[in-house]
């Protein structure tokens, strides 16, 4: 399909107003956690890959972490085995963790390496434990309440906590002109498995690499203050006073303190992204408009 001369100016005008972001970020790297509805509906999944692949082409080097929590829920329902989560974290025994390697290192990581290859781009999809890629230690909960003298430390199974990240692999794969999908599945000194966080292992990947940007994608628009407004562009300080005012609360709160961490760690900028906007991660990377919050140590004004 021809375009009209009006529609070809615009699609070049369109091009042209990238490429400031394009030399800006040429050469560095970009973590994105993809997950919410970004990954189950297939006009964003579309969007998405092509989002990753149009990244690699201009001379940015992506890295993706997925994670698959509903997509774990949905087979253990299949196999009539029964989910049980303490503080938002799923207990994790031995069957458990063979049906979270089975989605999350088979079904899901290859169906993102094939989405990227359809896009034309070149994906390597691996585990934490490929190499050691990941490794992991043992997460211990603590749970108490007004009653307990103590806190009861509670054992939640085969979930860990990143202990280390094994660079040269990552670097191995990028520097090979591959995409690297992530799948978070540590391995421990034992050689265990565990099933990690995916937001925490992006968070982990960021600082390692020494990443311009950490990208979170979630099913909201981004962080909200009391009166239900959008929160665009947010210091540290800025945020560690939200957390401390309860505005950052619940199901938000792990992901928000991953950003920071990372932020504080090095990642001069982590987002908050909108993930059910077609070409969310596009719109962040190539224009000052965004969809979602910024979190960053850098100035505010004119950042992306």
């Amino acid at each position: 399909m021809s375009l009209s001369r009006t529609e070809a100016q615009n699609t070049a005008e369109v091009i042209s107003s990238a490429l400031p972001y394009i030399q800006r970020f040429a050469g560095k790297t970009v973590v994105v956690k993809y997950g919410g509805n970004a990954m189950v509906d297939d006009r964003l999944k579309a969007s998405f890959a092509r989002d990753i692949v149009l990244m690699k082409a201009v001379g940015i080097n992506p890295v993706v972490v997925h994670g698959g929590g509903p997509q774990i829920g949905s087979l253990l329902e299949q196999l009539s085995i029964e989910s049980k989560f303490v503080d938002g974290m799923r207990v994790t025994d031995s069957q458990t963790m063979d049906v979270v390697e089975m989605v999350l290192g088979g079904t899901i990581n290859k169906e993102i390496v094939n989405l990227i290859s359809n896009a034309g781009g070149k994906a390597f999809g691996v585990t934490g434990k490929d190499g050691q890629l990941i490794r992991a230690k043992k997460l211990r909960v603590s749970h108490k309440t007004p009653e307990m003298s103590a806190p009861e430390i509670i054992d939640i199974g085969h979930v860990g906590e990143v202990e280390s990240v094994n660079k040269a692999v990552i670097d191995m794969l990028v520097d090979s002109g591959f995409i690297p999908v992530i799948a978070p599945i540590g391995v421990g000194a034992d050689g265990s498995s565990y099933n990690i966080n995916a937001d925490l292992v992006a968070g982990k990947i960021a600082e390692v690499l020494g990443a311009e940007k950490l990208m979170l994608l979630t099913n909201v628009a981004g962080l909200q203050d009391k009166q239900g407004q959008i929160l665009t562009g947010l210091s540290v300080a800025d945020v560690d006073d939200l957390i401390s005012d309860g505005t950052i609360y619940g199901g938000m709160l792990p992901k928000i303190r991953c950003a920071l961490d990372a932020v504080k760690s090095g990642v001069p900028y982590a987002h908050i992204v909108d993930g059910r906007v077609e070409h969310a991660v596009m719109l962040e990377i190539f224009t000052d408009e965004g969809v979602g919050t910024l979190i960053t140590n850098q100035e505010l004004a004119g950042v992306s």
